[in-house]
């Protein structure tokens, strides 16, 4: 029985010699193959600064102008009651079942002073 296990042993330490055998070498830094002059480099490096992203999606499409219907005064009522709203926040997804349960929504109401204290 142990000599059964020395040879396992045996074997599997000439198989993991043989897997360090297979590691890559370094070969150091590879050389540069280019023709080009640093002065040519640098014109290229100027010329693609200076014109547009070519992967971009709106690239080619100039300047863009958007026109509004709704005057500044009605859209910035908007924005009020948007930023008053204390529910505007609240996101269905983050309750269970996404439903907002009635204790957010409280009645609405407003406070009267008396004439005369």
């Amino acid at each position: 029985m142990k000599t059964s296990k020395l040879i396992a042993a045996a074997a599997l330490s000439v198989l993991a010699a043989a897997g360090a055998v297979h590691a890559e070498t370094y070969e150091g830094v590879h050389p540069l193959t280019t023709a080009n002059s640093r002065a040519d480099v640098s014109a290229e490096a100027r010329v693609a600064a200076r014109s547009g992203n070519p992967y971009g999606d709106g690239s080619d499409a100039g300047v863009q102008t958007v026109a509004s219907t709704t005057d500044r005064a009605a859209v910035r009522e908007q924005a009020v009651a948007a930023a008053h709203n204390p529910l505007q926040s609240l996101d269905r997804r983050a309750f269970y079942r996404d439903q907002v349960p009635a204790a957010y929504y409280k009645p609405k109401f407003s406070v009267m002073r008396q004439a005369g204290l």
